[in-house]
């Protein structure tokens, strides 16, 4: 497929889940991709065709704008940035601490944030520049014991729609996926969590979260993906400032159900 021939993209979070199979899908529909991401030196795992591999912090701004140099200096422009890194820590309002609620806030919404800033000139410079934000249906409903990630959930949403806005008459588009349970090292790494920590009762739990939703099982990251590259597309060109549930029906199902 061709149909992101041409055009450069940035995705932070890219080394793994759903920003890695993003940046796979962009790349495999011919563009440019720059996966950004943490890791030791070598330990970052081998990137899909086409996808270039970069290390950057996205709360540190210098790292970020550097990042944004990069891309600009090795392909000239950049048309897409896809926001995917992201992490979880449990803990309800009372059991979450100041510093805990701070490195969920800087990388959940700092880092896309700061990540939207300096891309904004290069995508402004297009015309019709994309981004997409990976939220949660928790920018919608709530677990319990999830009080800074469903809050920075909910602030990245609304972050998508100010850019959105304040964006429009420049041509460039801001929209966010909202995914329900995904099956990503960060899911598994729940799953080891609550259970008793063995592969086996992990991929069991994850099982039993997936009967949760109406699909009856869990999402693929490359099924989050389809729809990032979608709304990074001109398929999406009159789509901007939208939350896409991509949830296996999760919001469309009420809690309460009537016996059989």
């Amino acid at each position: 497929m061709t149909e992101f021939d041409g055009k450069v993209a940035l995705v932070t979070g890219g080394f793994s889940g759903i920003g890695q199979a993003a940046a796979d899908v962009l790349a495999r529909r011919g563009a440019r991709v720059v996966a950004a991401g943490l890791g030791p030196p070598g330990a970052t795992p081998p990137a899909p065709h086409g996808v270039e591999q970069a290390q950057a912090d996205v709360t540190d701004e210098t790292a970020m704008a550097s990042l944004v140099d990069q891309v600009l200096a090795r392909h000239g422009r950049l048309d897409i940035l896809v926001a995917s890194a992201g992490i979880q820590r449990y803990g309800n309002t009372t059991q979450t601490t100041a510093e805990g609620w701070d490195e969920v806030l800087d990388v959940n919404v700092k880092g896309a944030f700061l990540a939207a800033k300096h891309a904004l000139p290069a995508l402004r410079a297009t015309g019709c520049g994309a981004i997409v934000f990976v939220s949660s249906v928790q920018a919608f409903v709530t677990q319990t014991g999830v009080a800074a990630y469903t809050a920075s959930k909910g602030a990245l949403n609304a972050l998508t729609r100010s850019i959105a806005v304040d964006e429009a008459a420049s041509g460039v588009r801001a929209n966010a996926v909202c995914p329900a349970s995904v099956d990503t090292p960060m899911l598994r790494a729940a799953a080891r969590k609550f259970s008793d920590g063995s592969d086996a009762s992990a991929a069991a739990l994850v099982e039993s979260w997936g009967r949760s939703h109406p699909l009856g099982r869990v999402a693929r990251p490359d099924e989050v993906a389809e729809a990032i590259a979608f709304l990074a597309g001109d398929r999406a060109s009159f789509i901007t400032g939208v939350a896409l549930p991509v949830d296996g029906g999760l919001l469309a199902q009420a809690a309460v159900v009537i016996p059989q």
